[in-house]
């Protein structure tokens, strides 16, 4: 793919349009919810494509025009606008979305403060708990703006421009109510889909500010593969080109092009260790001070730029110079590339200012980058900041440095799934914290567990030499949590990769707020570390610290409507309710409702990289009818358009307690021939009889209860990814009533308190008398808060035990 070979379609159907023509103002009715607005003094309208809106030339919509001397009306079936034809203001131009949605009125009006449910922010760095978030596309108002009159434009030809000058406005109107998914479908409409990621990024990063030689970064690899830690991802931050060398005798030392050989001999064999190990590589990059005449490259980038290297002035940075711009990638970053480097980190933090007015450097890299990563068909990934909406379509984001600390951590989930408000769905954060702060095993282990259910999980710290990642640099406790954590991330990668793919094609981000589901509901609009983790899951992430009396972290989740299972531990739990929950260190609320099917890599150290694997772990919940289709293919093919998809169906039929798996289709390069087959079910009451059959023939199998699940694993050697697999639980199979004794009896044990309280204690959560016997007589107890509330999280888990 050519970096000019941007498919745009920025012109809207005409029958679209209204006004325009020999009028300072012209509306575009792009859906039946969104509208383009424009001023312009001089009449001349914009029909480039922006960083915003590159594809206006949507399907219209049913609507209707009321047109008279004085007045304009546009009706849809979503929005009515009024509009008196004089330059835009709150009175003159208003919009009402159809329907009630706020008791504050349904009403927007230009000008006025924009109302939204947040969006994101360009930046994290030195950010100690929440920031300020940009705008997103959905508001509880049941409309939000997006103000596009100053961002860059695309010129026919792929090059970027800034705005004609003069008084223009032009602006898009999303209104949606409450209909939040299809606010933002109408946003990926017109600004592009997400990109469908290479399956090696969903697994786990390694990164670190600090100055590696190729042995020591080698044997970090070796390493982790020895402790059985799984990576795809290593990262190669700025010590990899010369920083403090004699030789760097002008600019700051951040940007640079040229192997710092004293560290890394031979940068070839180097990469090429890494990729052995199936790992691939990025490559840190801080462009803003150009090419130095101390750089490798100095003398072919001079050539190719005509600049007279003779004198030793450096090549300035000019992200609006075309010839500036291709020479930076065809022979600056070839060359590196060429040693192995697959796609690079673009740390641009020198704000949105560059030689033409509107041009921000960050799109301008962000954008060509991203095309240039995909040419030979490959599949593109960059690895950069947010510049603005727009933004998704050169995922990964680098999200900056935040400092370590717990308030960082407790505003991290909110800001991953606000984000998806205005369609940014693959942040990539300092897993752990960047800097300053301070050690806690406890916060690092935390972290590594919302990394787990973030986008990307990248493992990141200063150059601090006490403030480092490694597993085994914490104590035993965080140490096991973290590597368990670790293995988890790849474990699910068959889920990632699935939802991937469900992300770029049907517009569905990985991260969403729980709002986005249940908008009518208040609790869903307060659990702000609480999401959906595609289709089957919901988090609960603990973002605070443990109390000392029961050494639980805690969380007050939502739980919607309907029966859920904690797959980590087997908990049932009722839903349509509010609820404290609590975990040890090696655990967070992972929920799932019944009839949820989340595929898992069935093995238990898996491999780097993230391969499709040699043996899956189903875990279904029953209780419901679910069904779900695992999406693999061979990594080829830069778009979902360009994959061959290798599918697998997956069945649950909870009246005839059946498993179905069909064979996969089509077969494809990529995949085994045979793979080893486990079904989990977490939470299910032990059913009488379980058969499995392959193709008809009955199969031997180990059935075994494990941390809450039935798991059931087939003895037989792998089987042909050509087969039909059966599982036959028995009609109706049912979640076993929560056993809230079984929960409760380690919450005592590891309780930090008196020993002979727990004897009374224990009493009175197994006393054979009713329910709230039982609670009165724990209450009478007078016990610690916490203690007394982590108990209540399973005696008042299930209702069907109160019977």
């Amino acid at each position: 793919m050519s970096r000019q070979n941007f498919p745009v379609k920025p012109i809207a159907n005409s029958k679209a349009v209204v006004g325009g023509e020999n009028a300072p103002y012209r509306f575009t009715v792009l859906t039946d919810g969104l509208l383009r607005y424009e001023w312009a003094d001089d009449g001349v309208f914009e029909d480039r494509a922006s960083t915003f809106a590159i594809r206006r030339d949507l399907p219209v919509p049913h609507f209707r025009v009321l047109d008279t001397d004085d007045g304009l009306e546009v009706i849809t079936e979503r929005l009515h606008l009024y509009y008196d034809k004089k330059p835009f203001s709150p009175r003159g131009f208003n919009v009402q979305a159809r329907g009630n949605f706020s008791n504050h009125g349904n009403t927007w009006r230009y000008s006025m403060p924009e109302v939204s449910l947040g969006g994101t922010a360009r930046t994290l760095d030195e950010a100690d708990g929440r920031i300020p978030l940009g705008h997103g596309v959905i508001s509880r108002q049941g409309y939000a703006a997006i103000d596009d009159s100053k961002s860059m434009l695309f010129e026919k030809d792929g090059w970027v421009a800034g705005r004609r000058l003069g008084n223009r406005v032009d602006g898009y109107l999303f209104v949606y109510g409450h209909d939040y998914k299809m606010a933002l479908k109408a946003f990926y409409a017109v600004s592009g889909p997400q990109p469908l990621l290479p399956r090696w990024a969903l697994g786990n990063w390694w990164s670190r500010y600090y100055k590696y030689t190729t042995d020591a970064y080698v044997a970090l690899m070796d390493r982790f593969q020895e402790e059985g830690l799984p990576f795809s991802v290593a990262v190669l931050d700025m010590d990899w080109h010369l920083v403090e060398d004699e030789r760097v005798t002008s600019g700051s030392g951040w940007t640079g092009y040229s192997w710092d050989r004293k560290l890394i001999p031979d940068p070839p064999t180097f990469l090429a260790k890494l990729h052995e190990r199936d790992l691939k590589v990025t490559a840190n990059l801080h462009p803003a001070d150009g090419v130095q005449s101390y750089e490798d490259a100095y003398g072919e980038m001079s050539k190719a730029l005509g600049h007279d290297h003779s004198t030793g002035d450096p090549i300035a940075f000019d992200a609006t110079n075309r010839a500036f711009v291709n020479a930076y990638f065809d022979v600056l970053h070839r060359r590196l590339e060429d040693d192995g480097v697959d796609f690079w980190w673009v740390d641009w933090q020198q704000g949105e200012h560059s030689r033409v007015a509107g041009v921000d450097p960050l799109w301008v890299l962000n954008h060509f980058h991203f095309l240039d990563n995909a040419r030979d068909n490959s599949r593109p990934l960059t690895f950069s900041r947010y510049a603005g909406p727009g933004s998704h379509r050169y995922p990964v984001g680098f999200s900056g440095d935040t400092i370590v600390t717990w308030a960082s951590l407790d505003f991290q989930p909110e800001f991953t799934s606000t984000a998806s408000n205005i369609g940014y769905g693959w942040w990539s954060h300092d897993i752990g914290g960047h800097m300053h702060g301070y050690k806690d095993d406890e916060l690092a282990t935390r972290w590594v567990q919302l990394g787990v259910f973030s986008p990307i999980l990248r493992l990141h710290s200063s150059d601090n030499p006490f403030n480092t990642k490694e597993p085994w640099a914490f104590g035993m406790e965080a140490r096991a949590s973290m590597n368990e954590a670790l293995r988890l991330r790849h474990q699910l990668m068959p889920y990632l990769y699935t939802m991937n793919v469900r992300a770029a094609v049907e517009n569905e981000p990985l991260v969403q707020p729980m709002y986005w589901s249940y908008p009518k509901r208040e609790e869903a609009y307060s659990a702000r570390n609480e999401f959906f983790f595609g289709s089957e899951l919901i988090i609960a992430s603990i973002t605070t610290p443990r109390d000392f009396v029961t050494r639980l972290g805690k969380v007050r989740a939502w739980l919607p409507p309907g029966r859920y299972v904690d797959i980590l531990n087997g908990a049932v739990y009722d839903g349509d309710r509010e609820i404290w929950m609590y975990r040890s260190l090696d655990a967070c609320p992972v929920l799932a409702r019944e009839g949820a099917i989340i595929p898992m890599d069935g093995a238990q150290v898996p491999l780097n990289g993230g391969p499709n694997p040699d043996a899956f772990e189903i875990v279904i919940v029953a209780g419901a009818d679910g069904t779900f289709e695992i999406l693999e293919d061979d990594g080829s093919g830069s778009s979902p358009e360009t994959v061959r998809w290798a599918r697998t169906a997956i069945n649950f039929d909870q009246a005839s307690g059946a498993v179905s798996v069909k064979p996969t289709s089509p077969t494809t390069s990529g995949l085994p021939k045979g793979r080893k087959w486990t079904f989990s079910f977490p939470g299910l009451a032990m059913p009488k009889t379980i058969r499995v059959l392959v193709d008809g023939a009955e199969q031997a199998v180990n059935t075994e209860e494990v941390s809450g699940k039935v798991k059931v694993s087939l003895k037989s050697e792998p089987i042909s990814i050509n087969a039909t697999i059966s599982v036959e639980l028995g009609p109706s199979p049912q979640l076993a009533i929560t056993d809230a004794a079984k929960h409760i009896f380690p919450i005592l044990t590891g309780a930090q308190m008196d020993f002979d309280p727990k004897k009374s204690i224990w009493a009175a959560v197994t006393a054979k008398t009713p329910l709230n016997g039982r609670l009165s007589q724990l209450h009478a107890l007078n016990l610690d808060e916490n203690l007394l509330g982590a108990m209540l999280e399973y005696l008042l888990a299930d209702s069907r035990s109160m019977s």
